[in-house]
């Protein structure tokens, strides 16, 4: 197995494209799968379509099934930091995509993404694992 890890900055961004660096990985090798985990847990990764709402809409639905309040068990951080802790059980912290000569076999409007709600900490990993078929 080849692996690499991508540091991410999420900063204010909820939504970060993955797909360019998913590619970029793949690209270097054949036929398999491409395997991306994101090891926290408060983040999870997606495939859905960017760029025509349907990033702000995920966050709006994320944000409006977990509200930021104080109903939380969990409750230390920022205030309502315990709907992150939530999340993965919604986003999965992990997705498997096939590739094929290098390409991930996406469709159309499928983008790969980084998901994240948590406002305590901007720093993140994303683990690329690549399993040759």
């Amino acid at each position: 197995m080849d692996t690499d890890v991508l540091n991410i900055e999420t900063g204010q961004r909820r939504i970060i494209d993955l797909t360019d660096d998913v590619r970029s990985f793949c690209g270097r090798r054949g036929d398999g799968l491409c395997s991306v985990f994101v090891p926290h847990a408060t983040a999870g990764v997606a495939i859905i379509e960017t760029g025509a709402g349907s990033d702000d809409d995920l966050v709006d639905t994320l944000e409006n099934l977990l509200p930021r309040d104080d109903r939380y068990r969990h409750s230390h951080g920022s205030p309502g930091h315990g709907a992150d802790h939530v999340l993965p059980a919604l986003v999965s912290p992990s997705v498997t995509i096939p590739v094929q000569n290098g390409e991930p076999l996406l469709g159309t409007w499928q983008s790969i993404v980084l998901v994240d709600l948590n406002r305590d900490n901007p720093q993140r990993k994303v683990r690329l694992s690549f399993i040759d078929a």
